[in-house]
């Protein structure tokens, strides 16, 4: 059967991007923002994913306030690199898995959840970073991605709650998968931060690393966060965070943690990897 092999996160920070594609990643500012995924990328190299739920949010690219989906699944054979208002990044094309998209949107939404299914969208650098981060500059993507966008944009986001409950509608539909699929599912975004206002610039290491303490230490402590709290400890767009309850939720009740990374700053950011796997 398919099954859910370990779970990623990391945050998506775009000028990441910039920095890998334009080659700055051993300028002294950005090695050690990149050296924390040396080790996931030598892991993955060994893993070998079919597969890989990734779960980011779209930047008004793909969406807009016409339609604001609260979870959407993209189910197309293939999505682009999306163009963010200067080209679209040099990467590859990213290649769907439309069967088993198919299965857990069916799956989510007789279990209760209304998933949006999106035939047709492309994909910004919510999800193109972190394939950067994990598969560097290949000619092709080595894996098949179903994207998992969720909305953390416009008021009101998801609860972490919904979030964890979704990641585990995510596993038993995956498990449910008439095929031998070894899955992967990550979760994107964050850490704390804020881009405007009088706390632009805001980051909060301390409560941060409380949050990756907890992804494998009390994890049922991070269901019950507000929404209140994830603003004001970490900043506008710390609610990011949510996301990575989705990959957490689908791990199941117990994980251990393969490898963890945090560095500050990366442009006004604060950069979060774990390397998750569940223990059954």
């Amino acid at each position: 059967m398919a099954r859910i092999t370990a779970g990623v996160g990391t945050s998506h920070v775009p000028a990441i991007g910039a920095a890998i594609d334009l080659g700055k990643t051993q300028e002294p500012y950005w090695q050690p923002v990149l050296a924390g995924y040396d080790w996931s990328r030598n892991w993955i190299r060994q893993e070998k994913p079919d597969v890989v739920i990734l779960v980011y949010n779209d930047h008004a690219t793909a969406f807009d306030m016409r339609i604001i989906p609260t979870f959407a699944i993209g189910c197309a054979e293939s999505f682009k690199p999306a163009d963010e208002g200067w080209g679209p990044r040099p990467v590859p094309m990213v290649q769907g898995h439309p069967d088993l998209a198919w299965h857990i949107a069916q799956s989510c939404i007789l279990d209760e959840f209304d998933m949006t299914i999106i035939n047709e969208m492309d994909v910004d650098h919510g999800l193109t970073v972190p394939l950067s981060l994990l598969f560097g500059q290949p000619d092709a993507w080595p894996v098949k991605v179903i994207p998992l966008a969720v909305n953390v944009v416009t008021y009101p986001p998801p609860s972490g709650n919904r979030c964890w409950m979704l990641g585990e509608a995510i596993r038993r539909a995956v498990e449910s998968f008439p095929g031998d699929l070894k899955v992967q599912i990550w979760g994107t975004g964050g850490m704390s931060h804020q881009l405007q206002g009088p706390r632009a610039g805001l980051i909060n290491a301390a409560w941060d690393n409380r949050f990756l303490d907890m992804m494998s230490q009390d994890s049922q402590r991070l269901r019950a966060i507000p929404h209140i709290e994830y603003l004001r400890e970490t900043g506008t767009e710390g609610i990011e965070m949510v996301m990575w309850l989705i990959m957490r939720g689908a791990l199941g009740p117990d994980v251990r943690q393969l490898h963890r990374h945090y560095h500050v700053p990366a442009s006004n950011t604060a950069v979060g990897h774990l390397v998750l796997e569940p223990v059954r």
